[in-house]
């Protein structure tokens, strides 16, 4: 829980200090606080600031509380500049207490809300220095600074994993003297979030149930009874649940959703629909449990800009994709695949937005002008609606929502991809059916939680197959292992076993010549070609291409194949240092020229980074025989490693993909490890393929493993070859069977995959 940040003892302090209400401008706006008229305290303390007024660091801080309450957090940092700015010019102590640590403690609370951990602990670790420097004699504040200071570092800390240091923050919020007087409650809430972080619910249960945790004596008049706040409500029920209390979790997640203001809390609103679904169905009420996880995924999709507010701020760490994954098993249990796969694909869709937000992408259709300025205008709406709002005012956001959705309809309208990778958006199946050949087979995988569905959709229809609780992650790492060392002997039988496990099931429906494979989790990582199932290769039965998500199938454009087409071949640039050098790849890129009369050829110095950004926009075709970096941290900074120059470090980012626009009817990256990219809990795959897609590329050929140079290179001469007679999909498929015969281990032939357009 966060509680509001002006705590009641501090307001009980004041009115003791201070003796007769009313006489203080302090009291009256502490009271406000308390009373949660947040929106009263800004409109009285930013009219001084606006009109530039004397407004004391106290009032500043209450100022910077107030909008900390109603999620303004913009308005909020803002606020705290002015209080550290007043403070550095003396204004640092009331009522003998010092006010010097809360510029860094307020700080801390915005980041932890905002899912910034790194930067929340930065900014209370500055703030603990302060406090180190000011001493426990000094400061009739430190007390609580210190409790305040512990709470987020620890939060923060068990969100990055750092054990020792959560067991530090931990033991520091313990300390008895700590909790003594009216801080009681302050402390053993502070110890509640951190455990409800690290998912120990027992403890955390333990803490807020503590006799020192409840208001008690003069400060219950700062609080309301019933719901002193609903995110200690939720730790509550929360921990509740998670200790097997299911009658007592119901009753409290009932009477949290009967709460006036629940459905302003995107953060705690989905977690208690999502429980109090699990509960229904556990008591085999699937029709109350699919209207709950529906509204959850409303919330989900809609309060994008409030959602993790309050997870940041109780510590409790919640994974969004358990929403969908509950509704998707819920559908196929209910025999209702179609709906379960939409589901899947929104899913997909959540993971992607999420992992894109802060990422700057340019709308490539449309009236760009316009687009830019409605996604502003939309930006801006949503931070509306994700500040709480004045309960006093009388009025509701139902309008602010009516103009969300009438700028999303006329973006989606202008620029519908550029929507898909910045706002959740679904595509019916049938649309998705109506994409495929008649020859042809889509095939998507989706793991919920431990159990893992596949999706079969033809053009004649859809079906689904639950494939169990399988443990794909270890299955998968094993059978990489064998796939990328070539002196491995061990790869057929893992190869098998896959097959088995995730392709016999639906293996009768796969009887086509044209097979779209959608992964999903670590299936991402490996190629479908060489799976194997007793009798030949899935290479062998038919041409593969890999999707990210079904629904970027309406985002895929088929070009006209031309004669004469334009092409750029970039080959063994020059990084500085011969160690990088690649003598097969300059071969390959000189051999494909010749295959393909007019390419503009590029080698070594002349291989930059810096004419791709400026000039690949005129080009049909592009190839890059070079090396390719993956960054499993920061998948956005995976880099194509290219000759650099005065305007130009030589990286092209995956993450600057968003930004080209490109005509390509292929772009080919012999590079290492290309297909690579971040697999999120949703999962969308977000890497070089993802970003040449978006940039305009029809179709890309990329590799999952750092591949051998010589065998690239006449699997590379091959597929060329044959683009001249066939269609790209199949020119693959022939090249690889080629290699095969010559190079059998799967490590120098199957780690090519073709994503987008097979045409």
């Amino acid at each position: 829980m966060k509680r509001t940040i002006v705590s009641s003892w501090m307001c009980l302090f004041i009115l003791l200090s201070c003796g007769c209400a009313g006489l203080s401008k302090d009291i009256e706006l502490s009271s406000l606080l308390q009373k949660k008229r947040h929106h009263e305290v800004i409109r009285i303390l930013q009219k001084d600031v606006d009109r530039k007024a004397d407004v004391s660091s106290f009032q500043l801080y209450f100022l910077s509380g107030a909008y900390y309450e109603v999620r303004d957090y913009e308005r909020m940092l803002k606020a705290v500049d002015l209080l550290e700015r007043k403070i550095a010019g003396g204004d640092v102590r009331i009522y003998g207490a010092d006010l010097s640590p809360y510029p860094g403690i307020l700080r801390g609370y915005a980041y932890l809300d905002q899912g910034e951990y790194d930067k929340a602990v930065k900014a209370v670790s500055e703030a603990q220095a302060v406090l180190n420097r000011i001493g426990e004699r000094a400061n009739g504040f430190y007390h609580s600074q210190s409790i305040e200071i512990n709470a987020v570092l620890g939060i923060a800390h068990a969100n990055l994993n750092h054990d020792a240091e959560v067991d530090r923050s931990l033991a520091v919020l313990r300390r008895r003297e700590l909790g003594q007087g009216i801080l009681g409650p302050e402390q053993h809430i502070a110890i509640a979030r951190v455990h409800m972080a690290r998912k120990e619910y027992r403890e955390a249960l333990e803490a807020i149930r503590d006799p020192a945790a409840k208001v008690s004596g003069p400060a219950t008049a700062f609080y309301d009874q019933t719901f002193q706040e609903l995110p200690k409500f939720f730790i509550l029920t929360k921990c509740l649940y998670e200790t097997g209390q299911v009658k007592e979790a119901r009753e409290g997640y009932d009477q949290l959703l009967k709460h006036p203001q629940i459905t302003q809390v995107g953060g705690l609103y989905w977690p208690v629909l999502l429980d109090r679904a699990k509960i229904a169905r556990a008591q085999r009420q699937d029709w109350e449990a699919e209207k709950l996880l529906r509204e959850a995924v409303e919330v989900i999709e809609k309060q994008r800009s409030s959602i993790r507010s309050e997870a940041g701020r109780i510590g409790y760490v919640g994974d969004k994709q358990a929403v969908y994954q509950e509704l998707i098993g819920l559908l196929v249990a209910g025999n209702r695949p179609a709906e379960a796969f939409e589901f899947v694909e929104r899913a997909k869709g959540r993971a992607l937005v999420d992992l894109l937000a802060s990422q700057n992408i340019a709308p490539r259709s449309g009236d760009r002008a316009r687009v830019q300025s409605a996604y502003r205008e939309l930006a801006r709406t949503e931070w509306e609606l994700g500040i709480v709002g004045d309960a006093g005012s009388g009025g509701d956001d139902k309008r602010t929502r009516g103009v969300a959705v009438a700028l999303k309809k006329d973006l989606v309208s202008q620029a519908p991809e550029f929507v898909s990778l910045v706002s959740v958006t679904g595509t019916p199946v049938n649309e998705i059916r109506g994409f495929l050949a008649e020859d042809e087979a889509l095939v998507e995988y989706y793991e919920a939680g431990k159990e893992w569905f596949v999706f079969v959709l033809k053009r004649d229809g859809i079906a689904v197959q639950r494939l169990g609780a399988l443990d794909l992650d270890g299955e998968v790492r094993a059978f990489r292992a064998t796939l990328t060392d070539p002196a491995s002997g061990d790869w057929l039988p893992r190869s098998r076993g896959l097959y088995e496990r995730i392709v016999a099931p639906v293996s009768g429906l796969l009887q086509v010549k044209q097979l779209t494979v959608v992964p999903h989790g670590a299936l991402h990582y490996i190629p479908f070609a060489a799976l194997y199932s007793g009798r030949e290769y899935l290479v062998d039965r038919a041409s593969i291409r890999i999707l990210q998500t079904a629904g970027v199938l309406k985002f895929l454009k088929s070009r006209p194949r031309r004669d004469r087409p334009t092409v750029l071949i970039l080959g063994n640039p020059d990084l500085g240092d011969s160690k990088y050098d690649l003598k097969f790849a300059q071969e390959e890129a000189q051999a494909i020229a010749r295959i393909l009369p007019g390419a503009t050829l590029l080698l070594r110095g002349e291989a930059k980074a810096s004419f791709v950004s400026r000039s690949a926009g005129r080009f049909d075709r592009i190839h890059f025989a070079a090396h390719g970096l993956f960054d499993p941290e920061n998948p956005l900074n995976s880099a194509l490693l290219l000759a650099g120059d005065g305007s130009h470090d030589g990286r092209l980012r995956a993450g600057d993909l968003y930004g080209l626009n490109l005509d390509a009817d292929l772009v080919t990256l012999s590079a290492c490890e290309t297909a690579l990219g971040k697999i999120t809990k949703g999962d969308d795959v977000v890497g070089f393929t993802r970003g040449f897609l978006y940039a305009g590329a029809s179709s890309i050929v990329s590799t999952l493993w750092k591949v051998d140079d010589r065998a690239t290179r006449d699997l590379m001469l091959d597929f060329y070859s044959g683009l001249l007679t066939m269609e790209k999909g199949e020119a693959l498929r022939a090249a690889q069977r080629n290699a095969k015969k010559k190079y059998p281990h799967p490590y120098y032939w199957a780690s090519f995959q073709l994503t987008g357009n097979s045409k």
